[in-house]
């Protein structure tokens, strides 16, 4: 998805004008009209986790004004999420007792690539560079 693009969409999950809609690990999730656009019945519109990731997303496109791409060229190649180490308190309750209160953080990867970048497939050599070409054919 394009990083314009990216970034409406996350706007419109803020003010509740599109949702994220929900295929797997969708039990208890309400049904809604705007699920229909991606061939799904269920969705929601987790507020806080996008506007997370739109700061990321401005953030990355500021990055990539001051680095000298063409922002409108960008595009939203991957994003990765994966759980960081839990910070643990304690929460104080009643008759003396104590009870673990633990945040759940997590790393968030954002990989942003131009659309006219070329990125080869995995496990295909890539070509013979031309001084390697030149050189084989001296030693023949």
């Amino acid at each position: 998805m394009e990083l314009a693009k990216a970034i409406n969409y996350l706007e419109d999950v803020q003010t509740h004008k599109q949702c994220v809609p929900f295929r797997r690990h969708n039990g208890a999730v309400g049904r809604t009209a705007q699920a229909k656009a991606f061939g799904v019945v269920q969705g929601r519109w987790p507020v806080k986790s996008a506007k997370f990731l739109l700061g990321l997303l401005k953030n990355a496109q500021s990055n990539a004004e001051v680095n000298g791409l063409d922002i409108n060229e960008l595009q939203v190649t991957n994003i990765i999420v994966q759980q960081a180490p839990k910070t643990r308190r304690r929460t104080y309750r009643a008759h003396g007792r104590i009870n673990a209160y633990q945040g759940h953080p997590s790393h968030i990867e954002v990989i942003l690539t131009p659309l006219s970048a070329e990125i080869p497939a995995a496990g295909v050599p890539a070509a013979k560079a031309p001084v390697e070409a030149e050189v084989a054919q001296i030693e023949a």
